[in-house]
């Protein structure tokens, strides 16, 4: 390739003029330059031109001069869209006489990287139709030649104008014919039509650069491209836009369609939230803060879903959940209150399933869910039958036993709720005077009883055996509200347990707890214990599964949902505004961001909304999103959010320089913490190599001036309800930026594989964890025809407290779709970035990370195969590989994927 020297100087910057729309015959604003090229030859209607950028340069070319030049080829791989982007375009089987008629295609320019030394100033472009040359199922090749002329220096970038009328996915440009080599560009980025918006697409070269150290002919590109990602604030978004900005999550109700489906604004001082993406929809015409609701929610084009992806299951199996797999179910299921009769019903799930009505389009849920929806040779019908959850193939009463129960505090889907009791005795911080005396009825005595044998209860407090599960101030300001819905109730709640010698945890007591009601009852709360006399035995389970709603909502509201999908968003956005997609941190994140967007429109869309999934089947209802908004307000900090501080935080570690990864663990069986600590370490590993090239001293941290751009608009916009709390870390060192990078990344990969990929497995068969609560315990306020039936069948009413039957396969489908690897899924140190490739020093850190990985396979396979590990090997326990790093598409249980994709 031809490298003159490049001009970086501060002064050397050029006047900032826009590039004109290059003209194939040229005009008194471009000064054309025809040069001879094969291409030229060929039967193509134009040849390659060189265009200059504005009419205040001109091209000159000195005819006592032979200047050497190479011929280039440049070949561009264009993708099919989902709904078959040839065949909309009408070229399948007649491309050629297409072609002929529309006579171009794509428009390429090339961007020199250097300033003209003569001039100052942008050289001129050099530009030149490509054309088809070759069509499958799979891509498309079009091809162009070009003359590059030695003075031309370095191509730093590539302009592309897609002439056609539909959008087109560009996979790469390769450039052949340069003397070091072909110059591969990676676009993977959707190019609108001309017609739609006429500015031309900028695609870089994979060279990162830090803005001071761009190339001078690219400083006025990086600018501008930053500027139109942007936007202006205005206006509704089109759905070929690629333009970040910020909102708040008005879009959750839909007040235009029925006044109860009205929901409060996330964001703002009344409810504190990370900011989505601005969408720019018509305010609803019943509620002036609300957005009203569309059936398409916008997202930039390029983070979107690919066409695998959509094709297999991701938005449009969701989407068929909710449009056509729910309605067919409540067709079937026409009592919405109906619950399971015994719980050979449930089984029956799994075993025979559910009979759905004639479908419009026969087979179309099968096609959706192949894994679900059999159909039955016999009869006309489809039917819903789920897969047996690995937990309960192993053993059919997992669910039953307390050991169970807290076993998956430390390796279930919720492994971020269970923390060391510090403070004796337990009292609540909410007002008394709304909420009751705050003192806990978990006493000594009770604790003393249930781990007689072990120690005292002052032994156990002083050797931190006591953990807890603390569900009570965050829903105890909900109880009230929530009771006044059809079909549910709620409680706050605190569960004790005990550390035992061989490090698995002893449930010791739950304690329910109603506030003061509006019609003048008083406080009640009553403690349960696993006493073995059978009526005391049905309350303890009839208050675990009360508990275990509880920590399905926080898990699916604060660990899953609040904590990666939701606190991320806003990362996003603000690197897509403020960082150039040449800056090596961009590059570095790209990854961990792949889908993340469109997943959370789909979840506003679907999951989240008002009457969605989530209010209709899990606790706490209509108030769902507002409390997870509360858990964001009291709880969210950035500097928790990374693994070490997040266990240190809840008195699951200590810092120990001589420990392993400088923990040391309160449960030194805690296969979440210990898997999740191998995997952070790899992380900062190779975030640390990463950040440390680019950035060797704190002086070119700080004068990164788009870096520090992204890290202020994340605190003081995307979280900005949050911008003067604590945990917010400076960003003056590359120690600074190596935390928050690790941070972000473990965010996305493992701690959202850890709480996202196992809920099929754990909560499919859903007896194991109960979404919600519908009945209140029966020895609360109790009336004689409660009691009787719990004294005749306790069995029963257990089965009442459970989700109703359209509850449960609502949530069992839902669950298995979410639980899904895709095919097209990529896994940390999989695939690295083309960039990441052109640096050798990267590349090897890379090639380390991914070795590295594969090695945690190994080393977790060799814990769950160590009987001394009781909480993740045994007879018939699931053994812990949600923190493998890699999977095979489908429910596995394992892999984590560089991104929050589903």
């Amino acid at each position: 390739m031809l490298k003159p020297q490049l001009h970086q100087s501060p002064s050397a910057f050029p006047t900032l003029v826009p590039l004109s729309k290059p003209s194939s015959q040229g005009n008194g604003e471009i000064a054309i330059l025809p040069i001879q090229s094969s291409h030229a030859l060929q039967k193509s209607p134009r040849s390659a031109q060189v265009g200059v950028v504005s009419s205040k340069i001109t091209a000159v070319a000195s005819p006592s001069s032979i200047e050497k030049s190479l011929s280039v080829k440049v070949v561009v791989t264009v993708k099919p869209s989902t709904g078959g982007f040839f065949s909309e375009l009408g070229i399948i089987g007649g491309l050629d006489k297409i072609i002929d008629l529309m006579g171009k295609t794509l428009l390429l320019e090339l961007v020199s990287a250097e300033l003209d030394p003569k001039t100052g100033q942008e050289k001129g472009t050099i530009k030149g139709y490509a054309h088809k040359t070759a069509l499958n199922e799979e891509e498309a090749k079009y091809e162009c030649k070009f003359e590059v002329k030695e003075e031309f220096g370095e191509v730093g970038a590539i302009l592309v104008e897609n002439e056609h009328h539909k959008e087109m996915y560009l996979k790469d440009i390769v450039l052949d014919g340069f003397t070091d080599g072909p110059l591969s560009i990676a676009c993977n980025s959707w190019v609108h039509s001309k017609y739609d918006d006429p500015q031309k697409r900028v695609f870089f070269t994979n060279k990162c650069y830090l803005p001071t150290e761009t190339p001078s002919g690219l400083r006025r590109l990086r600018e501008e491209e930053l500027t139109i990602l942007r936007g202006n604030g205005q206006g509704e978004r089109e759905s070929f836009e690629r333009i970040y900005d910020y909102d708040v999550y008005n879009d959750l109700g839909n007040p235009d369609s029925d006044a109860d489906k009205k929901r409060p604004v996330l964001g703002g001082k009344e409810l504190p939230y990370p900011r989505r993406c601005r969408t720019g929809r018509p305010r609803s015409k019943n509620d002036p803060q609300s957005e009203s609701r569309s059936g398409s929610i916008y997202v930039p084009r390029d983070e979107q879903f690919s066409m695998i992806k959509n094709l297999t299951f991701s938005a449009k199996t969701v989407y068929s959940v909710v449009h056509a797999l729910v309605p067919s179910l409540e067709t079937a299921i026409i009592d919405s209150d109906l619950g399971f009769p015994y719980f050979t019903a449930i089984d029956e799930l799994f075993n025979e399933g559910v009979n759905l009505p004639p479908l419009q389009k026969q087979g179309f849920l099968k096609d959706a869910f192949p894994r679900l929806v059999k159909t039955v040779t016999d009869a006309s019908q489809d039917v819903l039958r789920f897969e047996t959850p690995e937990t309960m193939n192993r053993d059919r009463f997992f669910w039953f036993s307390d050991e169970e129960f807290a076993r998956q505090t430390l390796a279930g889907i919720n492994p971020y709720a269970i923390q060391l009791v510090t403070e004796w005795p337990l009292r609540s911080e909410l007002d008394p005077r709304i909420y009751g005396p705050p003192e806990s009825a978990i006493t000594v005595e009770i604790i003393e009883r249930e781990i007689k044998g072990f120690m005292t209860f002052n032994e156990a407090i002083k050797q931190k055996k006591l953990f807890m599960l603390d569900y009570h101030d965050l829903f105890l300001p909900y109880v009230n509200k929530v009771r006044q819905l059809k079909g549910t109730t709620l409680y706050g709640s605190r569960t004790l347990f005990f550390l035992t010698p061989d490090e698995t945890l002893k449930p010791l007591a739950i304690e329910l707890t109603r506030p003061p009601t509006d019609d003048g009852k008083p406080q009640w709360k009553q403690v349960f214990t696993p006493f073995c006399h059978s009526t005391s035995m049905w309350l303890w389970r009839l208050a675990k599964a009360h508990v275990l709603a509880h920590d399905s909502g926080h898990h699916q509201l604060v660990s899953h949902w609040l904590r990666t999908h939701c606190a991320t968003e806003p990362y996003i956005i603000a690197a897509n505004r403020q960082l150039s997609e040449m800056h090596p941190i961009y590059k570095l994140l790209h990854p961990h961001f792949r889908y993340t967007m469109e997943i959370n429109a789909l979840a506003r869309g679907y999951l989240i909304n008002g009457d969605g999934i989530i209010e209709s089947t899990f606790s706490p209802g209509k108030y769902s999103m507002e409390l997870s908004a509360v858990a964001y307000d009291k709880q969210w900090q950035f500097d928790l959010q990374g693994l070490p501080n997040d266990l240190i935080s809840r008195g699951l570690a200590v810092e120990d320089p001589t420990a392993p990864h400088g923990l040391k663990l309160a449960i030194e069986d805690y296969p979440f913490a210990n898997d999740g600590l191998l995997l952070w370490d790899t992380i900062k590993e190779w975030v640390t190599n990463y950040v440390n090239h680019y950035y060797p001293n704190s002086s070119r941290i700080a004068s990164d001036k788009e870096l520090q751009s992204w890290w202020t608009e994340i605190r003081t916009v995307g979280h900005g309800d949050k911008k003067d709390s604590p945990g917010w870390p400076d960003l003056k060192t590359p120690s600074d930026l190596i935390h928050i990078i690790t941070t972000m990344v473990w965010v996305a990969s493992g701690h959202h594989a850890a709480v996202n990929f196992g809920q099929y497995t754990y909560a499919g068969y859903f007896p194991n964890r109960p979404t919600i609560a519908r009945t209140k315990m029966p020895v609360e306020d109790p009336t004689e025809e409660e009691l009787k039936r719990f004294w005749d069948k306790p069995e029963g009413t257990l089965l009442t407290c459970f989700p109703s039957q359209i509850q449960a396969t609502k949530v069992m489908a839902i669950l298995d779709v979410l639980s899904n690897h895709s095919p097209d899924e990529e896994y940390l140190g999989q695939n690295p970035e083309p960039a990441w490739k052109e640096e050798p020093v990267i590349k090897a850190a890379f090639e380390r990370f991914s070795g590295r990985l594969k090695e945690l396979e190994g080393i977790i396979d060799a814990r769950n195969a160590d009987q001394r590990f009781k909480n993740r090997s045994g007879a018939g326990i699931v053994p812990y590989e949600l923190l493998k790093p890699f999977s095979e598409p489908g429910v596995t249980g394992m892999g984590v994927p560089y991104s929050i994709s589903i």
